[in-house]
């Protein structure tokens, strides 16, 4: 038999999940700059849009303690219902097995806070009770250390997690470029969110192939002048 995991991902053989991307819980997390994990988690939800990936958001506690889900994440999917619960393991409400049932695939690429414990659990339960694949987004979560973050993705790896980063996701989607109903919006994307390789494909539309500016309204440019 095929090992499954040797699929790569498709937007048809994967569903996402975020778990907790609340201000309480990011605001214990020191494995990787905070504004850093916000935009790579932003990113991966904009990427799952772009390919119409089932995606569920969970939350814990958010009046009592967490606080209300990043906006900037929630701006992403409007209108869509949050699966709130008690408990650190998401695989404990009834709400969240219901979803990933619904969605179907059994591929659950997962971002969420803390690594060491509301992912590591749910990993490693959706895995034994449920029978899934989980491919964990190293870079769109977030421990309270490095030792946290690390030490918890080598348990899973241990296990049979796959990590994963937020870019691998989205250019595994995409696959081949040639894709060109999702193209121009992966290539939007990357310019927003992927650092240098964003700024390269700035440089390559503008320098190599004389496109436009990507800013609102264009700039005036002032020809140098030599001091006196």
């Amino acid at each position: 038999m095929t090992d499954t995991k040797l699929h790569l991902l498709t937007p048809h053989n994967c569903q996402l999940i975020f778990i907790d991307h609340q201000p309480q819980m990011a605001f214990g997390v020191q494995s990787i700059d905070r504004q850093v994990l916000k935009s790579n988690t932003v990113a991966l939800a904009k990427a799952a849009k772009i390919f119409n990936i089932p995606t569920t958001i969970t939350t814990v506690e958010t009046e009592s303690f967490s606080g209300f889900t990043y906006p900037e994440l929630l701006d992403v999917f409007p209108g869509k219902k949050l699966l709130e619960r008690t408990s650190m393991n998401s695989w404990d409400d009834q709400k969240v097995r219901d979803a990933l049932a619904a969605n179907g695939q059994r591929k659950v690429v997962v971002s969420g806070l803390w690594t060491e414990v509301c992912n590591n659990s749910f990993a490693l339960s959706a895995m034994l009770e449920g029978g899934y694949e989980i491919y964990m987004v190293a870079d769109a979560s977030g421990g309270t250390s490095k030792e946290a973050h690390d030490y918890s993705m080598q348990r899973m790896i241990q296990v049979g997690v796959v990590p994963v980063t937020w870019q691998q996701v989205l250019l595994e989607w995409q696959r081949d470029w040639a894709r060109r109903d999702t193209y121009d919006a992966v290539m939007a994307l990357v310019r927003e969110h992927s650092g240098a390789y964003g700024m390269g494909v700035d440089y390559a539309y503008t320098m190599v192939h004389k496109a436009p500016q990507r800013t609102r309204e264009p700039n005036e440019t002032l020809a140098p002048i030599a001091a006196g």
